[in-house]
């Protein structure tokens, strides 16, 4: 399964979920991000107990900045709405299947 794509919209719902969700916070300028990109698309493609999503701070500047993000790629883990986990800067991909435990 692809990364959700977040929005104003939809992103409460998605991570309000008692399952795990991971939001990468991207932007498509940013060289780390491209690099992380295709682990967190690795990682949703193989599926688990976990959603996995995304949000382009380009688009979404009010979505980062209620999260306090100031560096990307951010990935934050939230369960039940609450951040649970957080890793700022690229990170492997057993670094992420632990955000996720």
């Amino acid at each position: 399964m692809k990364p959700i794509e977040l929005n104003n919209e939809n992103f409460n719902q998605i991570i309000s979920s008692e399952i795990p969700t991971l939001v990468d916070f991207w932007a498509s300028w940013c060289g780390p991000c491209k690099m992380l990109s295709p682990i967190v698309d690795e990682i949703a493609e193989e599926g688990g107990n976990f959603t996995i999503a995304k949000v382009n701070v380009d688009e979404y500047p009010n979505i980062a900045n209620q999260f306090g993000i100031a560096a990307i790629p951010t990935l934050l883990v939230f369960k039940n709405g609450a951040v649970v986990n957080k890793s700022v800067g690229l990170i492997t991909k057993e670094g992420i299947l632990q955000l996720l435990k």
